[in-house]
């Protein structure tokens, strides 16, 4: 599998604005924000896509990134209004870097359906 941009990320080869960091997650303002607060929340292992998760496995690193998004939301001021948490998986679905990686939006009012 090729090497990603977050995968890079991880390693100091391309900068990020890090906002969070623990030994198993990383997480980075977007570039391209969609929102006030836009924050990628990535493992700092390879997992190309959603459904390459094990749940048995992965269950301790899948809790990870919640606590992160939870540990972000309050210190960014959005946990009391509310914010989404976003997983893309797949072309279709709107993935476009292959490396396991959750948006955390806010500061704004959501749209449903998103698109």
């Amino acid at each position: 599998m090729a090497e990603t941009i977050f995968s890079k990320i991880i390693k100091r080869e391309i900068p990020a604005d890090i906002v969070y960091e623990t030994d198993t997650v990383l997480a980075f303002r977007d570039i391209n924000p969609q929102a006030p607060v836009h924050i990628l929340i990535i493992p700092k292992i390879e997992i190309p896509k959603v459904t390459e998760i094990d749940g048995k496995k992965h269950s301790q690193l899948l809790g990870d990134l919640f606590d992160a998004a939870n540990k972000l939301a309050k210190e960014m001021k959005i946990e009391k209004d509310g914010f989404r948490l976003v997983l893309n998986c797949g072309d279709n679905g709107g993935q476009e870097v292959y490396h396991l990686h959750m948006h955390l939006l806010g500061g704004r009012q959501m749209k449903w359906p998103p698109g």
